[in-house]
């Protein structure tokens, strides 16, 4: 096996297959319904984040793959985030009981057996939708735009011959190994907003992305591993060089282990 083939294989064993896609679309169609009864003051609900953008990890692989969920609220800007996500726990304790339920502001978090959603109150104006900020951020709502990530994504993975996709879940997949280095939005951004020269197929791809992951500002165990990850794509590279395939493939496995 080549670097490239183990590359794409591993690709494939991350990705969330159809059948397990289809199971979850199955809860976000009820989930949709129980909303829609529950409440009669929803401006709109929706998937969005990683799962909208067939970037998410399957759920054996990252045991915290989540769905991201958006409910905006008709009356949302005349109450304060934590008002909206009490009413969404109510609702998930409602329809819901057996099930784990609980607040990770600023979401609510509803475990089912297959998967994990995370409830986001919102509210809409002109185009924007405004979600609560974290709990670090001293404003009490954030600008969103899920739509538009969706089709920067979608434009750049046309644009790099469809291997985006896979890139962003095998740099995600390596974030989780090594304990979160970056959070999954700011690997997305960073793949999106970076120029990829003469890549023709995933293992270029992974390299050049690999070789400019940032590290200003980490923390210097965080950047450790950064760097470490960036020391086996040297290697590798350098194997296939010297004509030492399987060297090589062995390198780059110590990046998944």
């Amino acid at each position: 096996m080549s670097v490239l083939s183990y590359l794409n294989e591993l690709s494939s064993t991350i990705t969330i297959p159809d059948w397990e896609r289809t199971t979850i679309d199955t809860s976000i169609n009820s989930l949709s319904t129980k909303l829609g009864n529950y409440f009669d003051n929803i401006e709109s609900k929706f998937v969005f984040g990683s799962f909208d953008r067939k970037t998410i990890l399957r759920r054996s692989r990252d045991s915290n793959s989540d769905v991201d969920y958006m409910v905006s609220f008709t009356d949302g800007a005349d109450w304060t985030p934590q008002t909206l996500m009490n009413r969404l726990k109510r609702f998930a304790e409602a329809n819901y009981s057996k099930n784990e339920i609980y607040q990770s502001s600023p979401t609510i978090v509803l475990v089912l057996g297959h998967i994990k959603f995370e409830l986001v109150p919102a509210y809409h104006t002109w185009g924007t939708y405004h979600i609560p900020a974290p709990a670090s951020s001293y404003s009490t709502w954030i600008d969103s735009y899920p739509n538009a990530m969706r089709k920067n994504l979608n434009d750049k993975n046309r644009d790099n011959n469809y291997e985006i996709r896979k890139l962003v879940r095998l740099l995600k997949y390596w974030n989780v190994l090594n304990g979160k280095v970056y959070s999954s939005y700011e690997l997305e951004k960073y793949v999106i907003d970076k120029f990829f020269y003469f890549c023709t197929n995933q293992k270029e791809y992974f390299f050049q992305a690999v070789e400019g992951l940032p590290t200003y500002g980490l923390p210097y165990y965080k950047e450790s591993k950064v760097n470490s990850l960036k020391t086996k794509v040297a290697n590798t590279k350098k194997y296939e060089q010297d004509n030492m395939p399987y060297t090589a493939e062995s390198e780059i496995k110590k990046v998944f282990e």
